[in-house]
């Protein structure tokens, strides 16, 4: 159980590769009971649960672990540099949205981009709801929302970020929706 909420919380590649590791000790430890009494069936199916459980230590242990590591290390380096500071694609998925004043709004859940510009369309914000319960998905346009290393600041009045409508499960719109000029800034 512990290693089913270590992979399904998705907290990053060392968390998941770890609970890969602890199926890893179960599938083998009932391999042996298998084996030991005889239980053909129990001993073929947490062999090849072991070898999947291998290939998820190698996938998130090994391959995504030196990605997010690569990622990390680029990051602390723009810090340090001249260059400009840089976060990772993937880190703009769960990163905080806040106000001007730096009152948490919701979440980043996703970034749109433009495929022919590489320029972000919108970014889809996740407010209100706990868990992904309940929640309210907006679009927000690029011109309202400003980057920054930890966190996501909009740039446009908040009563213009809770006037966009919110998005609907799986139908997602090509590009932003425009809000009435009196809501603007």
């Amino acid at each position: 159980m512990i290693a089913a909420m270590m992979t399904a919380a998705n907290l990053g590649a060392r968390v998941t590769g770890w609970g890969f590791v602890i199926f890893t000790a179960g599938s083998l430890a009932w391999s042996l009971l298998g084996f030991a009494t005889g239980q053909t069936n129990l001993l073929a199916t947490n062999v090849f649960l072991t070898f999947v459980n291998i290939v998820g230590i190698w996938r998130w242990l090994g391959r995504q672990r030196a990605y997010e590591d690569g990622g990390k290390s680029a990051e602390a380096a723009s810090r340090r540099s001249r260059h400009p500071n840089l976060f990772t694609a993937t880190g703009i998925s769960g990163m905080p949205v806040v106000t001007a004043d730096g009152r948490a709004v919701g979440k980043a859940v996703e970034a749109l981009v433009a495929c022919e510009t590489g320029h972000v369309s919108y970014v889809v914000v996740a407010s209100d709801g706990v868990g992904g319960i309940a929640e309210t998905l907006r679009a927000v346009a690029r011109a309202d929302i400003r980057f920054a290393c930890e966190k996501l600041e909009l740039v446009c009045a908040l009563d213009r970020f809770e006037a966009l409508p919110s998005l609907k499960e799986g139908d997602w719109p090509a590009a932003p929706v425009a809000v009435e000029p009196e809501l603007m800034r």
